[in-house]
């Protein structure tokens, strides 16, 4: 878990839509800010519009949405979508939550990441971003 970067590595985490129940999100937070990394929450109730608004502000080198509402085959593609409309293909979206594996399939088909379901170990969701970082953005 090397990071080339000059500075720690910089990762949003969004809780999108109407899922209020945020614990698992500000778990995943700490134990990234604990690796090292600055970490931007955004709190409850957010748009896929509002989470890569601020991804872009905050120059962001990964996004990662936590959701349990089920809305994940919505969400993801929408912000995805606008992602690619902002020039963002080289910032990391991931994410986890309650995701059946055939529709982590289908989102990874689309360009998202590794998407981490519940009980995943902290130290491998930062590992992940880590490398990913390392091997696609460079400055």
């Amino acid at each position: 878990m090397v990071n080339p970067l000059q500075r720690p590595v910089r990762v949003l985490v969004a809780k999108v839509g109407l899922d209020g129940h945020d614990r698992g999100a500000k778990v995943i937070a700490a134990a990234l800010r604990d690796a090292g990394m600055e970490v931007i929450y955004t709190g409850l109730r957010q748009t896929p519009e509002m989470v890569v608004s601020a991804a872009l502000q905050e120059d962001v080198d990964a996004i990662g949405v936590s959701i349990l509402s089920g809305a994940h085959m919505t969400v993801f593609p929408r912000i995805m979508a606008l992602m690619k409309e902002k020039g963002m293909d080289d910032v990391l979206l991931t994410g986890g939550g309650i995701i059946p594996e055939t529709d982590m399939s289908q989102l990874n088909e689309i360009g998202v990441g590794k998407l981490f379901p519940p009980g995943t170990r902290t130290e491998d969701i930062a590992t992940y971003i880590t490398d990913w970082v390392a091997a696609h953005r460079s400055f």
